[in-house]
């Protein structure tokens, strides 16, 4: 599987491309369409699903416009599904003072499924802390090199807060013992900023939250 991230200049998160034998789909929508479009045209890949590592309106900006283009369905957890329909609680409206919602998700999420993108395989890690809802993708490269796209729950250099809807400090460190039961060696996506390894993001959350 490839990946290939697409890092925005303004609030919105991180989004990555997975692509597998033509087919992909986009992680955290948040950049525009017509950038998407390039990429997929160059990989000569179709668009087939949208992924949300959580439902904070950063990372859902753009979910409308990716369907209403590509007709593709969307996940995301099913605990952070009622964020996509409610701006009291995506974070918009504290942020903006207004509501900014949008179409339910076509299907839910939940810990522990198996996602299939051409002849590969995403694993669904449920990490809730920074939101009930917040999960990470685990997934393997084309040299079968696992890596980990990790949403707001981990940064290269914090953690995601957790003092919006549905955060928890408590959740977030079971999560991040969670994650340091993986390969440490493995590249992580987070939803900002720039990427590094497991062991050296969990490095760094330490200096935040001790787990």
């Amino acid at each position: 599987m490839k990946i290939i991230p697409v890092y925005p200049s303004s609030f919105a998160a991180n989004t990555c491309l997975l692509i597998s034998q033509g087919v992909a789909i986009a992680v955290d929508p948040a950049v525009s369409v017509n950038a998407i479009e390039r990429i997929l045209s160059s990989e000569k890949a179709d668009l087939c699903g949208i992924l949300l590592t959580h439902g904070h309106f950063d990372h859902t900006i753009a979910v409308d416009t990716f369907r209403n283009r590509f007709d593709v369905p969307l996940w995301v957890h099913e605990a952070d599904a009622c964020m996509l329909t409610n701006g009291k609680i995506n974070g918009f409206f504290d942020f903006y003072g207004r509501e900014c919602v949008h179409k339910k998700a076509d299907k839910l999420l939940h810990g522990g499924d198996i996602l299939e993108l051409g002849s590969e395989q995403i694993k669904v890690i449920s990490t809730s802390g920074h939101s009930k809802g917040s999960v990470c993708f685990l997934c393997r490269d084309d040299n079968s090199t696992e890596f980990l796209i990790t949403g707001d729950t981990l940064f290269s250099n914090s953690i995601g807060r957790c003092d919006l809807y549905g955060g928890s400090d408590t959740e977030i460190q079971a999560s991040l013992k969670l994650l340091a039961t993986l390969d440490g060696a493995m590249k992580i996506y987070p939803g900002h900023g720039d990427s590094c390894t497991l062991s050296q993001a969990l490095a760094s959350a330490r200096y935040y939250i001790d787990f």
